[in-house]
């Protein structure tokens, strides 16, 4: 297995498969509240067994060439994701989400990880659009969508319903030229 540093903190990107499920759900369990107040994901990883299928529907859409998930690891310790939700290399698009538990919020990882995401999928893929779909009120990730260079393109009124209740979605995105400017400029 590689891993990818992602700076001088000892912060790591790897990727998360099957034989992960239980550090996956101990991760899951340390964050279910702080993850669930955006994120679904708590409501389907919720026992070993769950866990052991999401990682799997991950290692699939990988195999397939349709997606990728990415641990973040934080002192040893896996403390959020980063995936490609959707990946379709031929039509040259991609969408990019993540998650935190809630001790490594604010540290810079989800932002430093789906750089290097992102990365990838532009320079060595060669993926034209990256999108990152959001709730509006979702600022952390909003904020996220922003240090990326990320452009808001709208907005979909009451579009997810999240727990009994709508909430509207927000599309940000950035394209390959766009990325490559800013990656040159920093």
């Amino acid at each position: 297995m590689y891993a990818m540093s992602l700076g001088e903190d000892g912060a790591e990107l790897r990727p998360l498969e099957p034989w992960q499920a239980e550090e996956f759900l101990a991760h899951m369990d340390r964050g279910r509240e702080f993850i669930g107040a955006r994120n679904g994901l708590p409501d389907v990883v919720t026992d070993l067994e769950s866990s052991r299928a999401f990682l799997r529907t991950y290692a699939e859409r990988a195999a397939a060439d349709a997606g990728r998930i990415h641990g973040i690891w934080h002192g040893g310790t896996l403390v959020g994701a980063v995936i490609l939700r959707t990946f379709d290399a031929a039509g040259g698009t991609a969408e990019a989400g993540c998650w935190l538990e809630p001790a490594a919020a604010g540290k810079g990882l989800v932002t430093r990880a789906a750089r290097a995401l992102i990365d990838w999928a532009v320079e060595v893929r060669g993926i034209h659009r990256v999108e990152w779909v959001v709730s509006s009120s979702n600022e952390p990730s909003i904020a996220v969508a922003r240090r990326l260079g990320m452009t808001r393109d709208g907005v979909l009124r009451g579009s997810y319903l999240y727990r009994g209740e709508r909430h509207d979605e927000e599309i940000w995105s950035i394209l390959a030229p766009d990325w490559r400017a800013a990656r040159a400029g920093a």
